[in-house]
């Protein structure tokens, strides 16, 4: 089994002002874990949006505005959040820097469909 280095996936542009680095995926060999960087600017981030599976939020770096559900909280380095399954969230940077969060979610293969219908649902996976 080759050794998977996370740091040598590449850096991806999201969208303007949010870059993703997947480190574990069904696209990487995972089979249960999808685990995930972004690196935001101030006041970008994920608009609201829901998963089939739980999620843990972390912050590496930066503060977070995380919603779940009806509630808001600030998350700062070190602290996580985690996301039941089939709950609405999302969050944005509310820092002068950039944001640094890892997302893990319980699957390989990475689904999210998000409350604004102008924004296209997103999935990461093999071609089966």
């Amino acid at each position: 089994m080759k050794v998977l280095v996370h740091a040598d996936q590449p850096l991806e542009t999201w969208r303007e002002g949010v870059r993703t680095r997947m480190q574990a995926s069904a696209l990487l060999a995972g089979h249960q874990l999808c685990i995930f960087e972004q690196f935001c600017d101030a006041g970008l981030g994920a608009p609201t949006h829901i998963h089939a599976v739980e999620e843990v939020l972390e912050v590496m770096a930066g503060r977070a505005e995380i919603w779940l559900g009806g509630e808001k909280a600030i998350v700062t380095a070190g602290q996580s959040v985690l996301i039941p399954a089939g709950m609405k969230h999302g969050f944005r940077n509310v820092g002068e820097g950039v944001l640094h969060v890892r997302a893990t979610l319980a699957a390989a293969v990475f689904e999210a469909s998000y409350e604004d219908r102008n924004e296209l649902s997103r999935r990461w996976s093999p071609s089966f």
